[in-house]
């Protein structure tokens, strides 16, 4: 967002470069130094007038196709192509990493960079989920105790920290824009039901942090 109050304090010359042609400066920016001369007396001439205005409409055009274009990054690119590569969806890995943590969500994302053929990412992205689970574990072991209670969270917010890193691999690693089929939910329910159990079992050790905990809770 632009201060109008610092172009205030720019000297006429310096507006002046707001309005050139080729210019770096935002839209918004070039309005307001259009805006600040004509306050300040500047007289335009039709032509300046209209040269300033498709300045400012062509900078508007560009920073909404970069926004737009930005957004097609981060977004799923899930169809119906019975031709496009199958692979679990983008909601599947962070739902699991949510819910389970960042070794499941690895697991399904590393399958689907196998794929690909994108074998080193695969590997790195596998270590990455287990290195972030069991240093998780260390953090909160080590350093918060879960015997006070407080309206702050921040067991929730590593997991978030986690779930996030996945997605951020998976922008990264996935062709932008890559159209895909969503890969059948058999696995990944398979997986989470594995890590439920261990959870079941072993959670006072491995699992103390996760959602899941405290619905597996009521049925023990």
């Amino acid at each position: 967002m632009v201060n109008k109050s610092v172009l205030r304090k720019l000297s006429d010359s310096e507006l002046e470069k707001y309005i050139k042609e080729g210019n770096r400066f935002v839209s918004e920016a070039v309005s307001m130094a259009f805006e600040l001369l004509k306050e300040r007396g500047r007289v335009f001439t039709e032509e300046e007038k209209a040269a300033v205005q498709e300045l400012i409409q062509s900078k508007k055009n560009a920073e909404e196709a970069k926004l737009t274009e930005e957004k097609e990054l981060w977004k799923d690119h899930i169809t119906e192509d019975p031709t496009a590569i199958k692979l679990y969806s983008r909601m599947t890995v962070f739902i699991s990493s949510v819910i389970l943590g960042t070794i499941p969500g690895a697991i399904l994302l590393c399958l689907n960079l196998i794929k690909l053929k994108k074998y080193f990412p695969a590997l790195l992205t596998l270590i990455f989920g287990f290195l972030f689970f069991f240093l998780q574990e260390y953090v909160f072991q080590s350093h918060f105790d879960f015997t006070t209670t407080s309206r702050s969270s921040p067991e929730m917010g590593i997991i978030v920290i986690g779930t996030l890193s996945l997605v951020g691999i998976w922008v990264a690693t996935i062709p932008k824009k890559l159209p895909y089929q969503a890969e059948s939910y058999i696995f990944p329910v398979i997986l989470c039901i594995g890590t439920a159990v261990l959870m079941s079992y072993y959670y006072r050790d491995w699992f103390s942090i996760y959602p899941l905990l405290k619905i597996l809770r009521l049925f023990r």
